[in-house]
């Protein structure tokens, strides 16, 4: 009669380990996941400046309240809106600069681009009734032109930003002379409805902050929730790490600057409705305030850090500056002086958060846990 084995218990089989297999009786727990060292420093790195626009809030409130203290007036209904109405344009011009300097380039034409795109809505406004859609959508083109040379010198000719944008800065301003020939157009000539968008408003606030807030908070929405504004952020941090991850980082640096030429057309044309009266050099020299502006709010030149809400604050701060020295009687040297000193700073700070970013790359990293 065939005897069967008597069965065994499984265990007894694993007993003894195979060759290149660790024993059940001394099974190791899975090796711990290394930590997210590049999660971790974004996450500091967007809290070191999300606290940096706190301060920058924080110091234009003091601003403004240390110039309401000396002169009443500054925060009158009056007083606020002018405040509003001369930040408007500023602000615009930062949110386009912004997108640009994210991805670790320039915009050095933008204020030129306001002057031309003035002066041409202008010419196309005066002595007729157009509307204030056709004079915004002509203002518009022409920044879009503008940004399309940038974009594809930069992008696809490879020049650097810097060489770019300064060329066509003094080509805008040539074309700007030369087509004005020391001519200026005067509120008279201008439509009525373009006028009353510069001066208009709705509940109270002027129509112009509004229109700001509204590409503000888009872009801002952007940036933060789609590919495309996330793809800008990571071209800014390491070009070559976004070349590696298939980011078609040309289309992306035109579209900045597709986008930044548009937002100075656009302001072009509200400079138009704000002020009626244009000359060839409107918005001369702004150039580097609103790098100035941007900067100080927290975008960092070298690309990669920093919101529109940053430079949006940055902007506004200047502005105040400008205007608070104006209520206080004060030399507009200072203004210059003020400016100045912030952008040192801002740049200085900049600096402090990449090193602290960095170091905490290193403490966070596989390697350096391990002690290699």
């Amino acid at each position: 009669m065939l005897t069967l084995p008597a069965p065994t218990d499984n265990t007894a089989w694993c007993a003894a380990p195979a060759q290149g297999f660790d024993s059940p009786t001394t099974l190791r727990p899975p090796p711990a996941a290394p930590p997210a060292a590049g999660r971790s420093a974004r996450a500091l790195a967007d809290a070191l400046f999300r606290a940096r626009e706190i301060s920058i809030a924080g110091a234009l409130a003091l601003l403004i309240l240390s110039t309401w203290a000396a002169n009443p007036r500054f925060l009158s209904d009056q007083g606020v809106k002018d405040l509003l109405l001369n930040a408007s344009i500023l602000v615009l011009l930062a949110i386009g600069q912004a997108v640009v300097v994210i991805t670790r380039n320039i915009d050095l034409s933008a204020g030129s681009v306001v002057g031309l795109s003035a002066f041409a809505c202008g010419t196309f406004a005066a002595g007729t009734e157009h509307g204030p859609l056709a004079v915004l959508l002509v203002g518009t083109g022409i920044g879009l032109l503008a940004g399309l040379v940038n974009g594809l010198l930069v992008s696809f000719g490879r020049v650097p930003a810097l060489v770019v944008t300064l060329g066509t800065l003094y080509i805008v301003q040539g074309v700007d002379y030369w087509w004005a020939q020391g001519e200026q157009i005067s509120a008279g000539e201008v439509p009525g409805a373009v006028l009353r968008l510069g001066s208009g408003s709705l509940l109270g606030v002027p129509y112009l902050p509004l229109i700001t807030a509204a590409v503000l908070a888009a872009t801002a929405f952007y940036l933060r929730s789609y590919r495309g504004g996330r793809e800008l952020y990571a071209i800014g941090s390491s070009p070559e790490a976004a070349r590696l991850a298939g980011i078609p980082i040309r289309r992306r640096v035109l579209a900045a600057y597709l986008f930044s030429g548009a937002v100075a057309g656009f302001a072009g044309a509200l400079w138009l409705a704000r002020f009626g009266t244009v000359v060839a050099d409107n918005a001369r020299g702004w150039e580097l305030t609103v790098v100035s502006a941007v900067v100080v709010g927290g975008v960092a030149i070298t690309g990669g850090v920093g919101t529109v809400w940053g430079a949006a604050l940055g902007a506004l701060l200047l502005t105040t500056i400008g205007s608070a020295l104006v209520v206080l009687k004060a030399d507009a040297f200072w203004q210059g002086a003020i400016t100045g000193a912030l952008l040192l700073a801002a740049i200085s700070v900049d600096r402090v958060v990449h090193l602290r970013v960095t170091r905490a790359l290193r403490k966070r990293s596989p390697h350096h846990a391990d002690g290699v």
